[in-house]
């Protein structure tokens, strides 16, 4: 049975370990590490000292799935706004090993579950880049959407190429009404 708990440090290092290229590292955290590949301190640095990237306090929740066999997927959540009804996702990973198995469905689906009933939020929104297309539609799987406005998508530069980066979302309503 997959479960969710805070992230913790020791988590870092079975997280990182799943990235076996930089490709693999850049779909998941973009532009937002300089190097590869990330460490256990990087991302812990990155986490428990925000880098400078936290605003405040209780804006940044990093998130840890685990089962009976340990842990499995990780991603964060931030609010982005001040009255605390949009939550972004993001840095969403699922043991390599485990991918393709529903993990990824599951651990999104709690994760939406808690922001809706717990966190009192009331969208839900995420990136994801073009060419990560099980990610996309494990997305799609969960309950997410495709935003289909100008802001939709956009481009970033990745290892030199311009990567297509599409938005999706998913609101209470739209959870509420497929979760009855």
């Amino acid at each position: 049975m997959l479960r969710l708990r805070p992230y913790k440090p020791c988590d870092a290092g079975t997280i990182v370990s799943w990235c076996k290229d930089e490709v693999s590292m850049r779909k998941w955290v973009s532009d937002r590490y300089e190097k590869f590949p990330i460490t256990a301190e990087d991302m812990n640095h990155k986490y428990i000292d925000c880098n400078g990237d936290c605003d405040e306090e209780d804006n940044f929740f990093p998130v840890t799935a685990f089962d009976e066999s340990g842990v499995v997927g990780h991603l964060i959540l931030r609010f982005v706004d001040k009255e605390k009804k949009t939550l972004r996702f993001g840095f969403v990973i699922v043991d390599d090993s485990k991918r393709g198995m529903g993990y990824g469905k599951e651990m999104l689906k709690l994760t939406i579950q808690y922001a809706f009933e717990i966190l009192k939020v009331e969208k839900i929104t995420l990136g994801v880049f073009e060419n990560n297309s099980a990610a996309y539609h494990c997305y799609k799987a969960a309950g997410f959407r495709d935003v289909l406005t100008e802001n939709g998508s956009f481009l970033i530069e990745i290892m030199g190429e311009k990567w297509r980066c599409q938005e999706l979302e998913i609101t209470k309503c739209e959870f509420l009404k497929n979760n009855v």
